[in-house]
């Protein structure tokens, strides 16, 4: 009880800060954040949100998101969704009204207080100063990403990220499974494991068409009917291209292309077919139409396409090996801030498909380590900076369990050369995973979304679990040492040490006010105020 009121306090305390229920026009989640469609976004109140003990940053994207990490916005989310249907219940009009109210109140708070902002602006300048850095980075980055390609690649994103809470139940359930296989323990629950941990991954396609359909404006459901049939076992008796099809043949991808075809047969059957014939002759053309096409074309297509990524991915590391893991994971930090990465998501839901893990997250989880090991070294040469330390102490707990944000956003990216020994870092974490991968060790993951230590119950490979488990410690364990190291002597320059390491503690009006020290923003697009909820 004590947490259900715990989440429902974060959620009351976030709702009028964001404009109140009248201006929340959607409410998603993800793996760390609230993601919120808003009418007025000026209504928002940035500081004050990010003052929130439980909230960890802010991020103004297609959604204005809300970070809160891994666990809690699952809870959060559904407590703050039974607030905005509340509020809209009464008097829709209310929220409307009283934002202008509470905006005129929060201005004559902000007015009421010059004076202990004035006294701790200078205690609190080195923190400003990261902030305001961190502001310009948000803004560059926002107008690079977009892009037509980069708004693509966000829709593919949204298509697969629900799906992950499954992928990672499912891949624990699957990793449990094997360990009590190989021990020869409990044999008679373990097929009821094994039947837990396959359905979703059997039947994903199915939820990938849905979510396909969904995203790209179409009827959802007709996007899943048309993509089930890449599993259907009965399309084992088709013939397409001179050879048998078989069930399952094209997986995500297939049912990706599938679904959005269907849309497009929807829309165009929406534009021409009479109302009176719409709800039987439009359903009836998508999966027709759709469904042909997919049969005698896409599953094949499709499934060239999977079986290439699957044979690459392993050519590539069984090859390149040490080189592969260390452009892969020196790279991975800066294809997050170019919104590349999203490119990856179906890549790593095939090899999953396929060979019932992805190798290329273990080492793409290596730049988080190299984070990690760089946020560290940050604290020990500011050593008079408690703004700064005071952030990455807090930080700290959610960049081991693979939540780099807080870090990257509010340490390193503002900072600039930590930035960069980071991914030196991750580099060599991803390094040594790939070297064991070309002897022939693989490291994988059931799973994708979790990093850092969250990724330790759903690792796989080709040998026992030990060994599996080994070397990725050992490549965290790189990745955190080389991250240190490479910033710590060569992470500042002598202007950067000088203007950062000076005593800055923030005032007591200040951790008074907010609940906090003064400390830069964080969050993947933004800088944030310390993480006080890690």
């Amino acid at each position: 009880m004590a947490t259900e009121d715990k989440n429902r306090a974060t959620a009351a305390a976030i709702l009028p800060l964001v404009g109140g229920a009248a201006n929340v026009s959607s409410i998603a989640h993800c793996m760390t954040r609230l993601r919120l469609g808003l009418h007025d976004r000026s209504l928002v109140d940035d500081e004050a949100l990010k003052a929130v003990p439980a909230v960890m940053g802010v991020v103004e994207d297609d959604t204005y998101q809300i970070v809160l990490g891994p666990g809690t916005v699952a809870r959060v989310t559904p407590e703050f969704e039974r607030l905005v249907e509340e509020g809209r219940a009464p008097a829709p009009e209310a929220a409307t009204v009283s934002a202008p109210a509470s905006a005129s109140a929060s201005a004559s708070a902000s007015a009421s207080a010059p004076a202990s902002a004035s006294a701790s602006a200078s205690a609190s300048a080195s923190a400003d100063e990261l902030a305001a850095q961190g502001a310009a980075i948000k803004a560059a980055r926002k107008a690079k990403n977009a892009t037509p390609f980069k708004l693509f690649l966000r829709r593919i994103a949204n298509i697969f990220v629900p799906l992950i809470p499954a992928l990672i139940g499912c891949g624990i359930i699957a990793g449990l499974n094997g360990l009590l296989v190989n021990l020869g323990w409990l044999t008679s629950v373990t097929p009821a494991l094994a039947a837990m941990a396959s359905g979703f991954m059997a039947l994903i396609a199915v939820f990938v068409g849905f979510n396909t359909a969904k995203e790209f404006g179409g009827t959802p459901i007709l996007g899943g009917a048309v993509a089930a049939i890449i599993v259907f076992p009965g399309v084992a008796n088709i013939e397409a291209f001179g050879q048998k099809l078989s069930p399952g043949q094209g997986g995500v991808l297939g049912a990706l292309g599938a679904a959005v075809l269907a849309v497009y047969v929807e829309k165009w059957c929406r534009r021409w077919v009479p109302e009176a014939l719409d709800v039987l002759v439009t359903p009836t053309l998508t999966v027709l139409v759709s469904g042909l096409v997919t049969i005698f074309g896409l599953m094949y297509v499709a499934g060239e396409i999977s079986t290439a990524i699957g044979t690459f991915a392993d050519w590539l590391l069984s090859n390149g090996g040490a080189g592969a893991g260390f452009v892969l994971g020196g790279l991975f930090l800066p294809l997050v801030m170019l919104g590349l990465h999203q490119a990856l998501i179906p890549i790593h839901t095939t090899l999953i498909e396929q060979q019932g893990y992805t190798v290329l997250l273990p080492i793409l989880a290596m730049a988080g380590a190299g984070q990690v090991g760089a946020a560290v070294a940050v604290y020990f040469r500011l050593p008079r900076n408690e703004s700064i330390r005071r952030t990455i102490r807090s930080a700290l707990p959610a960049g081991l369990l693979g939540v780099g944000e807080p870090l990257i956003y509010g340490v390193s990216l503002p900072l600039g050369r930590p930035f960069i020994t980071a991914c030196v870092g991750g580099a060599f974490g991803g390094g040594f995973i790939g070297l064991f991968n070309q002897l022939g060790d693989k490291v994988g993951s059931t799973a994708i979304g979790p990093s850092g230590w969250a990724l330790f119950p759903l690792l796989d490979g080709n040998h026992g679990l030990g060994t599996t488990i080994a070397i990725y410690a050992g490549g965290l364990l790189v990745g955190y040492l080389a991250g240190f190291l490479a910033t710590y002597f060569f992470g500042f320059g002598k202007d950067l040490l000088t203007e950062f390491n000076v005593s800055r503690e923030p005032a007591e009006s200040t951790v008074a006010a907010t609940g906090g020290p003064a400390s830069p923003t964080t969050g993947p697009d933004s800088p944030a105020k310390e993480p006080a909820g890690v």
